[in-house]
Parts: structure tokens; C-alpha cells; sequence
């Protein structure tokens, strides 16, 4: 028996340190919702997860991307079903300047030249469009990001009114059918540039929708790797509510009972007092 040195009380002492230590980790646990307060809890874990977080950040960016460019292809297609109109409208009138009834004396298809002139030029003016400053239809194809790390691919291109364009065909002929040569589109000749131009335009509209489907599908690729990241990265910091309360209630009961039992082991030196009386 000894006074000076009290090991029963040392060791609860030790005993009850870890305990509170413990205690108050299941706490920060359960408050914050993490099984990672410090690095120390599971370094490599940390390290992975913080990996995934940054892919996750990227990839959103990236579904920013995608979904700008989605915006301007539909704005593409938009203007090219309003050229698919005007080109049907102006069929319809080279069918109308061509009625036997015309009075051709009289230039009674001037009438619907003037129209098809307006419309015309309504679709060069198609041509000149732009989105956010970048043009719509001048041949280039869009090079968008598709993942996180960098990748990307272009879209397929739209040229409308330039040499080589879509349309082209149309408009460096379209002064001539308008000027009443062969009473102006009384000729297949003429008419053949118009029905190409429509199958132009379709085909144009064809290639913007190839583009928008592959943007609809890319934007769903990094939603569902975003999902697969997202739950990567719950199964490392997450904590099971369920089994962190359950040590939480142990840690509580061996701090509890480990204070009660420091306030014993304090005592047992006084025994020795009693040795002296």
C-alpha cells in the first residue's frame, strides 16, 4: 500500500480519457453526418473520396457545357424548320406563276415573285444568325466537352447562303429565276434548285438532330456517373446513423460509469490512514 502513487486511479483515469475521446468523436459523427472528422479516421478513404468530389465538380461543368450546346442545336433546328416552310411556300408559288391562266402580257407572276423574293431573303438572313455570338449556320461544328477529363467531339456543321452551303445552289441562281427568265420558274430548271434546296434542309435538320440526340444522351451518361460518384463517396464518408447511436449510448454508459469509478480509485490512498491511526 502506498500514497504517493495511486495506479487504480491512473489507469481509470487513462480508461476514462479514451472513452470521452470516443464519445466525442460518435458525437462530431452524428452532428455532422460523417464518418470522417479528421484525416487520421481513414486517410486513404479521405483521399479517394475527395478524388471523386473533384470528378463530380468537373462533370457538372461539363453537363453545363452539354446543355448549352443542346440549347443551340435546338436553336438551329428551330430556324431550319422555319427554312423548310419558306421553301414550301416558295414551291407553291413557282406552281401559282405557273398557271396557264396567267396573263403573262401583264407579268401577272410578278405578283408572286415579289413574295418569293421576300422570303428569299428572309432565309439569307437565317443564315447570318448567331447564338450567344457564335454563328449558327457557317460551316463550323461546335467542339464540346463530353467528360471530366477533357474529351471532346464536334458537332456535325450547318452552312447555309455561303459557297459549298446548303443552300448555296439556290441563292447564286435565285437573282435569275426571280429575273423572268423562262417566265420566271415556268422551267424544271429552276424548280430541280428547289427541291434540292428542300432536301438540303432536310438533311440539315437531320444532322442537328443526330446532334441533339447525342447531347441528350451524353447529359444522361454524366447524370448516372454523377449518381455512381455520388454513392462512391457515401459508402466511404457517410455514417450509418443506426450503428454510430448504438456506440454512441456505449460510449456514454463507460464515461459515465468511468467517472464514478475515478472518484473510487481517488479514495483507496485514504485506506492507508488508517494504518497510521
Amino acid at each position: 500500500m502506498v500514497i504517493n502513487t495511486n495506479i487504480g486511479a491512473n489507469r481509470t483515469s487513462r480508461l476514462l480519457e479514451e472513452s470521452t475521446q470516443k464519445l466525442n468523436g460518435s458525437l462530431s459523427r452524428l452532428a455532422s453526418g460523417s464518418k470522417i472528422i479528421e484525416p487520421q479516421d481513414d486517410a486513404a478513404g479521405l483521399a479517394v473520396a475527395t478524388k471523386f468530389d473533384a470528378t463530380i465538380s468537373r462533370n457538372r461543368a461539363v453537363q453545363d457545357n452539354v446543355a448549352n450546346a443542346l440549347s443551340f442545336s435546338q436553336t438551329q433546328d428551330g430556324f431550319l424548320q422555319k427554312v423548310s416552310k419558306a421553301l414550301d411556300r416558295m414551291g407553291e408559288l413557282m406552281m401559282l406563276a405557273n398557271n396557264p391562266t396567267t396573263d403573262n402580257s401583264q407579268k401577272d407572276w410578278e405578283k408572286y415573285a415579289k413574295e418569293y423574293v421576300e422570303l428569299e431573303s428572309y432565309i439569307s438572313d437565317i443564315g447570318t444568325k448567331d447564338f450567344n455570338g457564335v454563328s449558327l449556320f457557317n460551316g463550323t461544328g461546335l467542339s464540346v466537352t463530353k467528360d471530366s477529363e477533357g474529351n471532346t467531339w464536334n458537332l456535325n456543321s450547318v452552312q447555309l447562303n455561303d459557297s459549298g452551303g446548303d443552300l448555296y445552289d439556290l441563292f447564286t441562281n435565285a437573282t435569275q429565276v426571280v429575273n423572268g427568265v423562262d417566265a420566271w420558274g415556268f422551267s424544271s430548271y429552276y424548280l430541280d434548285f428547289l427541291k434540292a434546296s428542300i432536301e438540303d434542309v432536310a438533311a440539315s435538320r437531320a444532322k442537328v438532330g443526330a446532334n441533339i440526340r447525342r447531347l441528350e444522351y451524353t447529359g444522361d451518361q454524366l447524370s448516372t456517373l454523377n449518381e455512381n460518384l455520388s454513392a462512391s463517396i457515401s459508402r466511404i464518408k457517410d455514417v450509418d446513423v443506426a450503428a454510430e447511436s448504438t456506440r454512441f449510448a456505449r460510449y456514454n454508459i463507460l464515461t459515465q460509469s468511468g467517472t464514478v469509478m475515478l472518484a473510487q480509485a481517488n479514495l483507496v490512498p485514504q485506506n492507508a490512514l488508517r494504518l497510521l491511526q
